[in-house]
């Protein structure tokens, strides 16, 4: 055996970036990022870990789907991603009417926490999206084909 064959190559799934679940979150990301740093201009550190935190579950999920990591490590529970999605949405949603009703600081930095709020507004509604758009695709103990053939009609 030469050393070719016991090395694992990891596929990237560049289709998966072109997809709609792809496409929702890559804009997930941007929407979290500019939150992100939308809280941090406003010097909001109260939600700053909360924006960072889901940034970095959500780059973590993009990177296992686009090297079909999902496929390869099957003792995860993958519709987790629906659970984290809708979670995720709910704490936004509060999330953004908390930065909303506790802005008392005045002047530009204002401006930096209405636009955070609008931000987080997006994030929540792509969350949603993405929750809705994952458990869609779920099967419930059934073969993949049949499901997606329901899926179609």
């Amino acid at each position: 055996m030469s050393e070719n064959d016991n090395q694992k190559t990891v596929d990237v799934d560049a289709a998966f970036l072109k997809s709609r679940r792809g496409i929702i979150k890559v804009a997930e990301m941007g929407t979290l990022f500019v939150a992100f740093v939308c809280f941090a201009v406003a010097s909001t550190p109260r939600y700053l870990t909360a924006t960072l935190l889901e940034f970095l579950i959500t780059l973590l999920l993009l990177l296992l789907y686009l090297l079909k990591l999902n496929k390869r490590i099957t003792f995860l529970f993958w519709p987790i991603d629906v659970f984290n999605s809708v979670f995720a949405a709910i704490y936004f949603l509060v999330l953004s009417l908390m930065v909303l009703i506790s802005s008392s600081v005045t002047g530009a930095l204002v401006g930096g926490v209405r636009i955070a709020f609008a931000v987080s507004l997006i994030s929540a509604g792509l969350l949603f999206v993405d929750s809705y758009t994952l458990f869609r695709n779920i099967t419930f103990n059934k073969p993949r084909n049949e499901s997606q053939n329901q899926s179609n009609k």
